[in-house]
C-alpha cells in the first residue's frame, strides 16, 4: 500500500482546538490542570492563571499558526471544541475559507466518559450542530478529552454521518472494527508525537526536543516502508495555547520545512486519509 502520489508515509497535523472549552470555575464550579502547567487549584479560588493561558491560545497562538499553514500551504485537520469555536468566530471565518477539515473534539473540552449514555449522544448532537452552523462543516470524524465512555463509538455509528473516530491510540494505520453488525473505520491517534510532551514527562526541554522526536519518527517510519515493512501513517498533535508560542512555533515550522524537502511524504488531512483507506 502506497498513500496517493506514491507516498510511503502520510503526515497528518492536528491542532487541538479546545481553548474556551476548557473547565472553569464559572462554567462548572471547578478549574481547569492543563494550563502551562499541571496544578490543582480548589474551588473556591478562581485559577485565572491557567484560564488566561487559555485565552493565549485563542488570542494569539491559534493565529500564529494559521499563519503558519497560510505560508506553507499544508492541509491540516483542526480538532475543535465546538463551544470554543463559537467563541471564536473570527476563527471560523478562517476556517470558511480554507480547506482545512475540522474534526468534532467534544462540544466542550471535558470528560465525556464521565457522562451517562443519552447526556454523550446530546452533546454529539449540540457539536456536530455547532460547528456545522459555526465553519459550514459536517464534522465526520470524532475524537474527545482523553479517552472516549464505552457508548462513544456505538453513538456514533447510531448518528449517523461520521466516517471514523480517533479515540484509539493503538497501531500506525487505520482499521475497521465492528460495531453491532456495522464496519467501522478507526484512524488511530498518538500522545508520543504530540506537543503535550512539553508538560507531561519525559519533558521537552527546549523545542529542538520536540523537531528531533518528530524527525526521527518519520526517519524511522520511511526507512523501514523503503525496505518493504510498509507504508506508515504519522499524526503529530499540536496544540495552540502549547505550540502557538513562538519559540515552540519555530519548532513545528522547521518540521514542515523538513517534511516538504523529503522524498516519499505527503501531508494528508485526516478525512482524506480516512476516505483513501
Amino acid at each position: 500500500m502506497v498513500w496517493p502520489g506514491g507516498a510511503l508515509v502520510a503526515i497528518n497535523l492536528v491542532v487541538n482546538y479546545e481553548e474556551g472549552g476548557e473547565y472553569s470555575l464559572g462554567d462548572d464550579g471547578c478549574n481547569d490542570t492543563w494550563g502551562e502547567y499541571s496544578t490543582t487549584v480548589e474551588p473556591v479560588w478562581r485559577d485565572l492563571g491557567t484560564e488566561t493561558h487559555f485565552e493565549y491560545g485563542s488570542r494569539v497562538g491559534v493565529w500564529r499558526l494559521a499563519r503558519l499553514f497560510d505560508e506553507y500551504e499544508v492541509p491540516v485537520s483542526f480538532g475543535a471544541c465546538a463551544v470554543a469555536l463559537e467563541r471564536n468566530p473570527g476563527l471560523c471565518e478562517w476556517l470558511r475559507a480554507r480547506e482545512h477539515e475540522v474534526i468534532g473534539h467534544g462540544y466542550r473540552w471535558t470528560d465525556g466518559w464521565k457522562l451517562e449514555r443519552e447526556q454523550e449522544r446530546e452533546q454529539i448532537r449540540l457539536a456536530v450542530d455547532s460547528i456545522e452552523r459555526m465553519t459550514g462543516q459536517r464534522v465526520r470524524g470524532w475524537y474527545v478529552r482523553s479517552f472516549p465512555s464505552v457508548n462513544t463509538r456505538e453513538l456514533l455509528v447510531d448518528g449517523g454521518g461520521f466516517l471514523y473516530d480517533s479515540d484509539a491510540c493503538n497501531d500506525e494505520l487505520p482499521y475497521f472494527v465492528d460495531v453491532k453488525g456495522t464496519s467501522f473505520l478507526v484512524v488511530p491517534y498518538t500522545k508520543v508525537f504530540n506537543d503535550n510532551r512539553y508538560l507531561i514527562a519525559p519533558t521537552y526541554s527546549t523545542p529542538d526536543d520536540f523537531f528531533e522526536n518528530l524527525r526521527l519518527g518519520l526517519d524511522y517510519l520511511l526507512d523501514e516502508a523503503r525496505k518493504g515493512h510498509g507504508s506508515r501513517l504519522l499524526t503529530v498533535g499540536v496544540h495552540s495555547r502549547w505550540s502557538g508560542q513562538p519559540n515552540r512555533a519555530s519548532a513545528l515550522e522547521r518540521f514542515i520545512d523538513y517534511v516538504l524537502a523529503t522524498d516519499d511524504v505527503c501531508f494528508m488531512r485526516r478525512l482524506d486519509v480516512a476516505r483513501f483507506w
